[in-house]
């Protein structure tokens, strides 16, 4: 029997988050930077307060435009800090004007997503969990992105909030192999 991975449980937001994003690799350089910039916001939370919030999110950080959020400076903090629909964090709002400009400075260079994506070889990595116990909180690379994203520029990026952001955008595929997704994210390798 195919089961769904149980850290979406029944709500119908989750599931089809769970169904139709996580996993799925993504190379949008733009989706990325908001997924990672999100994976920040979410340290300390379930990832379900910021998905119900992710359009308020996107609204309020001007659809998550990096060069329009690397000019944002005090009034921009001041108002993001007062508005109920985000989370409100000085560090993590901070966090996410410098790390729009670092953004821009690697999208420059190398491109966003190669940048990702050689952690992983520019593949997704097949993983084989059984259960919720055979999934790591990080890994090597997970360590390494990390170690590359704050030497760059990035806040609220460790480890284990990378190695989450692997798992959301399919640089990893931790679907469990019962669930019917862990197919579907594995033909995208």
């Amino acid at each position: 029997m195919s089961d769904r991975c149980p850290w979406c449980g029944t709500d119908p937001l989750y599931v089809t988050y769970h169904d139709q994003e996580w996993g799925i690799p993504q190379r949008d350089p733009r989706a990325l930077w908001e997924c990672l910039m999100l994976e920040g916001f979410q340290a300390g939370l379930s990832w379900i307060t910021i998905l119900r919030r992710r359009e308020t999110f996107r609204a309020a950080f001007a659809g998550f435009d990096p060069a329009t959020i690397a000019q944002w400076g005090e009034p921009e903090v001041t108002r993001l800090l007062g508005d109920p629909g985000i989370i409100r964090h000085r560090g993590k709002i901070e966090g996410t004007i410098l790390s729009a400009r670092a953004y821009l400075r690697i999208e420059a260079d190398e491109g966003f997503s190669p940048y990702l994506w050689k952690h992983v070889g520019h593949r997704p990595q097949q993983n084989q969990p059984r259960s919720g116990a055979d999934i790591p909180a990080q890994t090597p690379a997970s360590v390494a992105l990390s170690k590359q994203l704050r030497q760059d520029g990035f806040k609220f990026c460790g480890p284990t909030i990378v190695y989450a952001f692997m798992q959301a955008v399919g640089m990893v595929n931790d679907h469990l192999v019962t669930c019917p997704s862990h197919g579907h994210a594995a033909s995208f390798a």
